[in-house]
């Protein structure tokens, strides 16, 4: 007579839960030992052949080599990891500035090149211009006077509306 088993019954569920552990640690092994070699190649103040040594003992004896490593050199690892994300997010925000054409507070002189650029265009006529311009004049003047200055008083100049397309 055949018996039929079950895994079930043969693999509780405790040693599941080993089963999972074991694996992770493994897994965390692994990171843990990729990125101890990562930061060994990393470091500029290391020479080639402190480098090979590192390599070789963190490859040869790697329980030993990456403990070893962690211990003497670990609290510089994480300043060179801390400081190759701050370079990374400075290029990336360089990038972004250099892609957007924003490299800082824009000056009246831009934004009337590129008012005039867009009345060459004959996108704005010539009305639409001179009160834009009368804008971007008046608000770079008041961002140039200090704040206890007192606002100079406008004088009338006709009816004046608003910019209106």
């Amino acid at each position: 007579m055949v018996t039929q088993t079950y895994l079930a019954y043969d693999y509780p569920l405790l040693s599941a839960f080993w089963t999972l552990l074991w694996f992770f640690l493994w897994v965390m092994w692994f990171v843990l030992l990729f990125r101890v070699v990562l930061d060994i190649f990393r470091d500029d103040s290391m020479g080639g052949w402190a480098k090979a040594g590192w390599l070789v003992f963190c490859l040869v004896l790697p329980f030993l080599g990456v403990f070893a490593y962690v211990v003497v050199r670990g609290r510089e690892m994480g300043r060179r990891e801390l400081a190759q994300a701050r370079a990374q997010q400075r290029a990336v925000d360089d990038y972004i500035r250099e892609t957007a054409g924003t490299r800082g507070p824009t000056s009246s002189v831009d934004e009337l090149a590129r008012l005039s650029e867009i009345r060459a265009r004959g996108d704005v006529t010539d009305d639409e211009f001179r009160r834009a311009k009368e804008l971007v004049l008046s608000s770079h003047a008041a961002e140039a006077r200090p704040p206890s200055a007192p606002a100079p008083t406008p004088t009338p100049q006709g009816p004046s509306t608003p910019f209106t397309t």
